[in-house]
C-alpha cells in the first residue's frame, strides 16, 4: 500500500532534534509564550520576508484574529463584506463569519482552482471592504492582479497561506505571507511546514496590526492581569514552536522535493481521462497536495483502492453546500461545484520514493 501521507516517516527524520529540543524545553520550566515562540516568530518572519510574525493556536484563529484586529483598529466594521473564494476549505469562510463580517463567495479560475481576479471585479460593491485570498493546494493566486484591484477600490487584502509555506511569486519575487496586508498560516501536521499538533501564525509588515493581534491572542492583555481589549486565548504552544523551528530549516528542501515529484507526475501521466494540474514550473507552487480531476470520481477512487494507492478528496463538499452554511445553499456557483465533484488528491510528500511515484504513474496510465 502506498499511503496518501506517512506523517510518522515525515517526522522521523527529525527525531533526534525533537528529543534534544524537548529536553531543553522541559528543563526551562517556561512553557507558555517563552523563548521558543519568540525564536520561531523571528525566524519565520525572516523566512517570509516580513517585519512581524505572531504565533497563534491554529490557522483558523490566525485569520479570524486578523479580521478582529482590523475591526479594533477601525479599518473594518461589523457586517462589512469580505470577498472569499467559493472553492476553499470551510475554515477560510468561518474566519470571516467568526469576526462578525459577511463573506461574499467568488468563483475560481478553473485552471488554477484559485479565486478569479475577473470574478472579484464583478463582485465589488460599496459594502465590500476586503478580499481574502486562498493559495489553494499550495499554488499562489494571481496576487499582482488582485492587489491592483484592491488598490483601485481601497480594499484590504488578506492571504490564507495555510497550504503555501515557502511559495514564491513569479512576478513579485516575494513569498506567501508577504504578498498582502496580512496573512494567516496553519501548521497543522499535514502541512508543508507541519507541527506535531495544532499551531498557526500571522505574518504582516503592519506593526500596529501585529501589536493588536498580540493583544487579542492573549486575553487582550498588554501585561499580566492588565487587559486592554476583549481578547481570546490563542497562543502558539511553546513546544510546537520549538518543533517548527527545527523543521523550518528543511522547508525549502522539502518543497523542492515536492516539486520534483509533481514534475514526475506531470511528465509521466499521459492518460487523457485524468486532468493534471496547471503548473508553470516555477516556485509559485509548493504542491501541498497534487490534485487531478476525473469525470467519474467513484470509479477512479475504486481503481486506486484496488491498486493500493492512497488518496484524499480536497474537498468533497463546497462550503456553500455545508449544513453549517445553509444560508448560502441557494447560491449559483457552478464552477466551484464542478471542481468539488471531480477532484482527487494523489500521494505527494518529501519522503516518497521515486519507485512509489513510478508505481502510481504506471497504475494511472492503465486506468
Amino acid at each position: 500500500m502506498i499511503p496518501f501521507l506517512d506523517l510518522h516517516k515525515v517526522n522521523a527524520r527529525f527525531e533526534d532534534e525533537y528529543h534534544s529540543k524537548f529536553k531543553s524545553f522541559l528543563n526551562s520550566g517556561y512553557y507558555i509564550l517563552g523563548s521558543e515562540v519568540k525564536s520561531f516568530e523571528v525566524n519565520f518572519s525572516s523566512y517570509c520576508g516580513v517585519k512581524h510574525c505572531v504565533g497563534v493556536a491554529n490557522g483558523l484563529d490566525a485569520l479570524t484574529l486578523i479580521f478582529k484586529a482590523y475591526i479594533e483598529l477601525g479599518k473594518l466594521q461589523q457586517n462589512d463584506e469580505i470577498l472569499v473564494p467559493a472553492n476553499t476549505y470551510i475554515a477560510s469562510i468561518l474566519s470571516v463569519i467568526n469576526a462578525g463580517l459577511k463573506p461574499v463567495f467568488v468563483e475560481p479560475d478553473e485552471a488554477t482552482f484559485n479565486i478569479s481576479p475577473s470574478q472579484i471585479e464583478k463582485q465589488i460593491t460599496p459594502k465590500v471592504k476586503g478580499i481574502l485570498v486562498v493559495h489553494l493546494y499550495g499554488q499562489l493566486a494571481d496576487m499582482t492582479r488582485i492587489n491592483a484591484i484592491a488598490r483601485n477600490h481601497s480594499l484590504l487584502v488578506v492571504e490564507d497561506a495555510a497550504q503555501a509555506h515557502g511559495a514564491i511569486s513569479d512576478s513579485e519575487e516575494r513569498k506567501a505571507g508577504n504578498l498582502s496586508d496580512a496573512a494567516g498560516f496553519s501548521f497543522y501536521p499535514s502541512k508543508n511546514l507541519g507541527a506535531l499538533g495544532d499551531a498557526g501564525a500571522v505574518t504582516t509588515n503592519d506593526s500596529e496590526l501585529a501589536e493588536k493581534i498580540r493583544l487579542l491572542r492573549n486575553y487582550g492583555s498588554s501585561k499580566k492581569y492588565v487587559n486592554d481589549i476583549l481578547g481570546i486565548n490563542s497562543r502558539l504552544d511553546e513546544l510546537q514552536a520549538a518543533f517548527l523551528d527545527i523543521k523550518l530549516k528543511y522547508l525549502d528542501e522539502d518543497n523542492t522535493r515536492r516539486r520534483a515529484i509533481a514534475s514526475l507526475y506531470l511528465n509521466g501521466i499521459t492518460n487523457e481521462k485524468i486532468q493534471l494540474p496547471d503548473y508553470n514550473n516555477s516556485e509559485n507552487h509548493v504542491f501541498h497536495v497534487f490534485v487531478v480531476r476525473v469525470e467519474n470520481r467513484e470509479e477512479f477512487i475504486a481503481y486506486l483502492e484496488r491498486n493500493r494507492i492512497g488518496y484524499l478528496i480536497h474537498y468533497p463538499i463546497p462550503p456553500h453546500k455545508q449544513k453549517a452554511l445553509s444560508t448560502y445553499k441557494t447560491l449559483s456557483l457552478p464552477v466551484t461545484e464542478s471542481i468539488h465533484q471531480t477532484v482527487v488528491s494523489l500521494p505527494i510528500s518529501p519522503v516518497m520514493t521515486n519507485e512509489d511515484v513510478q508505481t502510481i504513474i504506471n497504475a494511472l496510465n492503465h486506468y
